[in-house]
C-alpha cells in the first residue's frame, strides 16, 4: 500500500485527531507511515493541514500533485490546498453545496450527533466506504478505539460509522 493523503480544515474541528486515526491503521499493519502538519494561527479557528504518506516514502511533505486524496473538514480550503492533490486524486468535503468531489453535509450529521467535531470521522468514514483509503471498517475502529478517550470512544466510532452509512 501506498498512498499520499492531506487533511485540511480549521483548528478545533479535529484534523490532527483524524490524521493520528489514519496513521494508527497504518502503523497496526505494520506499514510505514509519515506525518506532517502545518498550523495557520495557533488557536481555534487558524487553519491546520495535515500531510499523511502511508507506505515507503523518504519524507513526510507532499509535493504539488502528489495526493491521492484530500479530507477537507473546511470548504474554504479547497482552493489552498486543490495544487497538492493529483490530477485523478479525490476529495472528500464537508459540504452542503455541489460541486467536485465526493461531498457530504459532515457538520449537519455531526451536530444531529450533538458534536460538531464529530465531522472528521464521518469524512473518514465515507472515504472508506467509498474505497477511496484501503482500510477496513475494523481497523478504523480499532486505531479510535486506541486513541479517543474512553468517554468519547462511543460517540466517535459511532461517527464513523454514520460516514459509512451515507448515501
Amino acid at each position: 500500500m501506498k498512498q499520499q493523503i492531506i487533511v485540511s480544515g480549521i483548528g478545533g474541528q479535529g484534523v490532527l485527531f483524524l490524521t493520528r486515526v489514519i496513521a494508527q491503521v497504518a502503523v497496526n499493519r505494520n506499514i510505514p507511515v509519515l506525518t506532517s502538519e502545518t498550523h495557520g494561527m495557533a488557536q481555534r479557528g487558524g487553519t491546520v493541514l495535515s500531510t499523511i504518506k502511508i507506505g515507503d516514502f523518504a519524507g513526510p511533505l507532499i509535493r504539488t500533485g502528489q495526493a491521492d486524496l484530500g479530507l477537507l473538514l473546511w470548504e474554504a480550503n479547497q482552493p489552498v490546498h486543490q495544487t497538492l492533490l493529483k490530477s485523478d486524486g479525490i476529495w472528500v468535503i464537508n459540504s452542503d453545496k455541489a460541486g467536485d468531489g465526493v461531498r457530504i453535509d459532515a457538520a449537519e450529521i455531526a451536530r444531529q450527533l450533538g458534536n460538531a467535531v464529530l465531522l472528521n470521522l464521518i469524512l473518514l468514514g465515507v472515504a472508506v466506504r467509498d474505497g477511496l483509503i484501503d482500510f477496513t471498517i475494523e481497523e478504523c475502529e480499532t486505531a479510535i478505539q486506541q486513541l479517543a478517550p474512553a468517554k468519547f470512544v462511543a460517540q466517535n466510532v459511532a461517527a464513523f460509522r454514520k460516514g459509512l452509512e451515507q448515501p
